[in-house]
């Protein structure tokens, strides 16, 4: 199926061809900027993008594109986007070389170890992360190397209840199953909205296009969520959920699927442990005990359950939503616990594990916690005493971690592609938070409300001066395929490319020089480490690719070929004649296709005894703060957040083209609760919580549920010194500002910036 949505305008102004003008040539690509992983046609004439347009031979995406991948000029060719190193003394920034940068992370840093310890130092990761090509497979050396005991990321603002279920349930962090929507009948979604996010921990291209799909052959789509969205718009039903009470719907229909006798395991059979404790848990959990709260009638609940249970092919799919509120663990564990008392887990249309061509390094165990222990706990944050969980704190704590004095105290940090004054609760209190720290080293493409406080701005390459084949995204896909993108245009002679700008920065927390350390010998020694998890002599490799005159350079493009040759396509280094390799895989421009998920459960799992662990102790013993909710009076009005199809988070708001048009900065209110609070279409709101007050502009809209407003994430561009000038220009305020840190999913530390409870008022 094929939907071309967007303008395939790249750049505007492009003055008409004359006898100059160079020749045209076509890039083929994977757009980096989301989990649907879309297949582009970059149109380059000299060194100008003046055109990006879906390729429609692409065997992933086959044609679709959305309006976010057409800006892939726009982000290159970005004015602002900073080019060479910056540094800062004071308030003046000045251009340096790498030479002088890497020497200044060395001067800042070492004072700071040589004093405090290593103990004084964090980093935060953002999620572009998950979709770079160098950072994401380098990032664990400049964290390993360093001894950097702990850092944040934007996880524990996003997915961390996921990963919690995962790991108790299923042995692995990132063994997260997808709904197969391809192939189903019933889809059921919670708290997602792939009309705007294109799937969340879910590739598959064209989402919207399936559902179409789905209902075309008879199928039905439910959706479940407190706003009328763009996904719910194109369903056959919207249920607006009370928000924050996923968990307790999902309770109750599996309530109704042990109390009416139709559990079943499907292809999961002889391999679930807890399926008769899940029953007694879920016992008092009736459709009429939740009915009030969730605000979904007890006869549709009962409905809903018998229609899971009794169709082939139907899938739950619950996502941020279900996620970052306060009961997000046991409503990312119910999703799969539901899927698979319903016989749909591991089953085609149902719930299945993606099989990614190449391995990703998130799949390497965490040290301490393999097998899918609960031992999480292991040490406290020293300010609030935040548990962590999976290695991380909620993401709120760095703010008071860097602003309390005393021993422990943050007193330098690295940012690598993330903004955090923006995207983390609490935003506006780390914004004042680091102002104070001594030393912070920033790699990122533009100076933002966040990397404005750094005192050195290393900058990484625009996507198209880099290669990519994606890494993580693949574990989330709805089918098995691997597409590789040579760069487009070359970086500046002399630019190190951003694998070594992390390994340079982990040499300086070593006491080395950055400027001239042996990058080639750590880069081996990763590579070693990294062959030796899958059995593979990796000396013994790089002296193959050496007499083989291949990947001299190493760096991650190395990694892949690993990756992808010791995968389960892979020819592993021969044993398999006709296997994939990445010099096979550039031979196909447009990608290869491996086909669809397959069942696999019992490969999966890691767990003790090899059966999923249905019922984990860890999460059950959350039930009874849940059933306190019951029996709290609900609040008047609450904030959820939501995001556009043309935006993903801050840093795409600096392209003209995806920001021009009607305001998306508004506060969404139903028009009786305007009429409850004096507001009006167009006017400003003051929005206030226990966490701050903003004034917003007020958009008036039936599609939301009474009692629950909205905002937007990723805005608030009205910093002094940074140097985003469209950005700025559409500044928007930021909704984190009324997120309180504490806030947060209890066994997960996920913040809870969904249900959080508001007063609104005329401005």
């Amino acid at each position: 199926m094929t939907t071309d949505t967007a303008a395939t305008q790249c750049l505007e102004g492009i003055a008409s061809r004359d006898a100059t003008t160079p020749e045209r040539t076509i890039h083929l690509r994977t757009c980096p900027l989301c989990e649907a992983m879309c297949g582009l046609e970059v149109h380059v004439e000299g060194e100008q993008v003046v055109l990006i347009r879906a390729d429609r031979d692409d065997v992933w995406s086959k044609g679709h594109l959305c309006p976010k991948g057409t800006t892939l000029g726009h982000l290159h060719h970005d004015p602002d986007r900073l080019r060479v190193p910056m540094i800062r003394h004071g308030d003046t920034w000045r251009e340096a070389t790498w030479t002088e940068a890497f020497d200044r992370c060395t001067e800042l840093l070492a004072p700071v170890v040589a004093e405090h310890g290593i103990e004084a130092v964090t980093a935060y990761v953002g999620n572009p992360l998950a979709h770079a090509f160098s950072l994401g497979r380098y990032v664990g050396i400049l964290i390993g190397m360093s001894g950097i005991p702990m850092i944040y990321s934007a996880g524990t603002v996003d997915q961390w209840p996921k990963n919690v279920s995962s790991h108790l349930m299923y042995g692995g962090m990132w063994r997260i199953p997808v709904p197969d929507i391809p192939r189903t009948d019933l889809l059921v979604v919670m708290g997602a909205n792939p009309a705007a996010s294109q799937g969340s921990l879910l590739s598959c291209p064209d989402v919207m296009g399936h559902i179409d799909a789905i209902r075309a052959r008879g199928g039905k789509v439910v959706v479940v969520d407190p706003r009328r969205t763009g996904t719910a718009a194109k369903a056959d039903e919207w249920l607006a959920i009370t928000p924050g009470t996923d968990a307790a719907l999902l309770l109750a229909l599996c309530q109704v699927v042990f109390e009416e006798g139709l559990v079943r395991l499907g292809p999961a059979e002889g391999l679930v442990d807890g399926v008769d404790e899940v029953g007694r848990l879920v016992a008092d959990w009736t459709p009429e005990r939740v009915a009030a709260v969730t605000g979904i009638d007890a006869d549709r609940i009962r409905t809903l359950a018998r229609q899971l249970a009794t169709t082939e092919r139907a899938v739950v799919y619950g996502r941020i939503g279900t996620c970052n509120q306060e009961f997000g663990t046991l409503a990312s564990w119910l999703v799969d616990v539901l899927n698979t008392i319903t016989g749909h887990l591991d089953a085609e249309g149902g719930s299945m594990f993606p099989r990614p061509a190449a391995w990703p390094v998130t799949d390497l165990p965490m040290p301490g916690l393999e097998g899918g222990k609960p031992e999480f706990g292991r040490w406290k944050t020293r300010v609030r005493g935040a548990p962590e969980v999976l290695g991380h704190v909620p993401v709120s704590c760095l703010a008071e971690e860097i602003a309390t004095p005393g021993e422990g105290q943050i007193r330098a940090l690295f940012t690598v592609a993330g903004n955090p004054v923006l995207s983390a609760p609490g935003g506006d209190r780390l914004d004042e938070a680091l102002a104070g720290l001594d030393c912070m080293i920033s790699v990122d493409n533009w100076m933002n409300e966040t990397t404005r406080h750094a005192h050195v701005i290393l900058p990484g390459l625009s996507p198209l001066e880099q290669p990519h084949h994606d890494d993580l995204i693949w574990n989330f896909a709805v089918g098995s395929g691997a597409n590789w993108s040579p760069a487009i245009f070359p970086p500046a002679d002399g630019r190190p490319l951003e694998w070594e700008i992390l390994i340079r920065l982990a040499c300086a927390f070593l006491g080395q020089d950055a400027a001239t350390a042996d990058v080639t010998a750590i880069d081996d020694g990763y590579f070693d480490v990294m062959a030796s998890t899958r059995g593979i002599d990796g000396a013994a490799v790089r002296e193959r690719y050496a007499a083989e005159g291949l990947y001299a350079e190493g760096g991650p493009e190395r990694l892949l070929d690993l990756t992808l040759r010791s995968g389960p396509f892979g020819d592993r280094y021969g044993e398999v004649p006709d296997g994939l390799t990445l010099a096979r895989l550039k031979d196909q421009p447009h990608g290869v296709d491996l086909g669809p998920n397959v069942a696999q459960l019992a490969e999966i799992l890691t767990v003790p005894g090899g059966k999923v662990v249905l019922a984990p102790p860890y999460i059950t013993a959350d039930l009874p703060r849940l059933a306190a909710r019951l029996e709290r009076e609900p609040d008047d009005l609450v904030l959820v957040n939501r995001r556009h199809l043309r935006s993903n988070n801050s840093w795409m708001h600096n392209v003209k083209v995806l920001v021009t048009g009607k305001d998306r900065c508004t506060l969404q209110i139903h028009p009786s609760d305007a009429d409850r609070y004096g507001l009006v279409d167009g006017g400003v709101a003051t929005v206030a919580s226990e966490a701050g007050s903003i004034e917003v502009p007020v958009e008036l809209t039936a599609d939301i549920r009474p009692g629950v407003v909205s905002l937007p994430h990723g805005w608030g561009h009205d910093k002094p010194g940074t140097r985003t000038s469209i950005a700025s220009e559409h500044a928007g305020v930021n909704s984190n500002i009324l997120s309180p840190g504490t806030f947060v999913d209890v066994p997960s530390g996920n913040a809870a910036v969904n249900g959080i409870p508001v007063t609104v008022a005329p401005a």
